[in-house]
């Protein structure tokens, strides 16, 4: 009997092989993977710390949204880091602050939530407060410093100084200079390079809530912010005791001259040399020489009084010198004129303007810390001053 052998085609086997493999019913498929739950994001608000930034982060999600308020619901700026995954306040956290934290974050899902939470910092044992010079909205002479003085020792000088910002109308250059007042307390002037230039106007921001002064001098626990206005007129009032003579010298012009009589040559009534800034107008006064080391050399009512240092010099009415005006020093250390004279000078001079005063026999050049007698250190040296230098 005969066999008939029929051959089939690989490639049919082959077609038949892949079709029959990719025809896998539903009932063969491999179960789909469960949806991943929508899980927030875990949040978490570091304790706050006196004088550190105030942190928030944020686990598994993002931080869409941060707000700090404190108490009296001033708000404590910042900002969130790359990524979302945390945010830090601009500001230090400040003692005897009490701060509400809301926090809009977003979990792995995309889903937001909102936390809120509120910490509460101890006051400070120790505050440490300021006074500011010249007073706020006041317009005052081309050269006056801005002067700050401080109640407690400031140790942190370079952290105090980078939260005190200067702003000028002109883009005046000046510098921080730290001293010590005659009061023996700690001080920090801002002087521009060379007299203002008339009309500037100057803003302070004194940032410094939340900053520790250091070495026990307590914390500030607020900030500040003064501004003045230089006058529109270069007014400078140069004395030459040699010559016995005040000259006003206003926008480059002598405008007026007046005799004087300055301090007795040779011991302790000589006047100061070098520039003092008139510090204020203070009209009548009494002075009293026992209240600056020289016994009881007077004790009198004195009229247009215009003090130029805390030791104790001014110009003013001094009548009973009337002989001398113009012809010798012989007051008590400070420069005095005519009745007639010192009135209208007086009507004519503000804070803030500069006596440069010349003379062969003074007592030394007016201190930095003895009024306003940052002009007479170099601009190089005063830099040098800058706790950030």
């Amino acid at each position: 009997m005969l066999r008939t052998r029929i051959r089939i085609p690989l490639f049919l086997l082959t077609a038949a092989s892949l079709t029959a493999c990719s025809a896998a019913t539903a009932d063969d498929a491999p179960p789909r993977a469960a949806a991943s739950p929508d899980t927030p994001a875990k949040v978490t608000v570091a304790p706050p710390v006196a004088g550190r930034p105030l942190t928030v982060t944020a686990s598994g999600g993002t931080l869409a949204r941060v707000k700090v308020v404190d108490e009296d619901g001033a708000v404590l700026p910042g900002r969130t880091g790359s990524g979302g995954g945390s945010w830090t306040s601009d500001r230090k956290a400040a003692p005897g602050t009490t701060y509400t934290v809301e926090v809009i974050s977003r979990g792995s899902g995309g889903k937001e939530s909102t936390a809120r939470s509120t910490h509460a910092l101890p006051e400070a044992e120790k505050v440490n407060k300021l006074t500011l010079a010249p007073g706020k909205n006041t317009t005052v002479g081309i050269a006056q410093p801005l002067s700050i003085v401080f109640d407690r020792p400031v140790r942190n000088k370079a952290d105090v100084e980078r939260q005190l910002k200067v702003t000028t109308s002109n883009g005046t250059e000046g510098s921080w200079g730290w001293l010590t007042d005659y009061s023996g307390r700690d001080r920090a002037d801002w002087r521009p390079k060379e007299y203002w230039k008339p009309g500037t106007k100057v803003t302070l921001y004194a940032t410094l809530n939340g900053t520790d002064s250091g070495g026990g001098g307590g914390w500030f626990v607020r900030d500040y912010r003064t501004g003045f206005t230089v006058s529109d007129q270069a007014q400078v009032i140069k004395v030459d005791l040699d010559a016995k003579k005040l000259s006003v010298v206003r926008d480059g012009r002598t405008v007026r001259t007046i005799p004087v009589s300055g301090g007795t040559p040779g011991g302790d009534k000589r006047s100061w040399r070098g520039t003092a800034v008139l510090m204020a107008k203070e009209g009548t006064i009494r002075m009293n020489s026992e209240t600056v080391g020289l016994g009881d050399a007077y004790d009198k009512m004195v009229d247009y009084s215009m003090r130029l240092t805390w030791s104790g010099m001014y110009a003013h009415a001094a009548p009973w010198n009337a002989r001398y005006f113009g012809n010798a020093n012989r007051s008590s250390g400070c420069i005095g004129m005519s009745t007639a004279d010192a009135s209208s000078f007086y009507a004519s001079v503000r804070p803030g303007d500069p006596f440069e005063i010349t003379g062969a026999d003074t007592k030394g050049t007016v201190a930095e810390g003895n009024g306003y007698g940052a002009w007479n250190v170099s601009w190089a040296d005063w830099q040098a001053k800058s706790a950030l230098r």
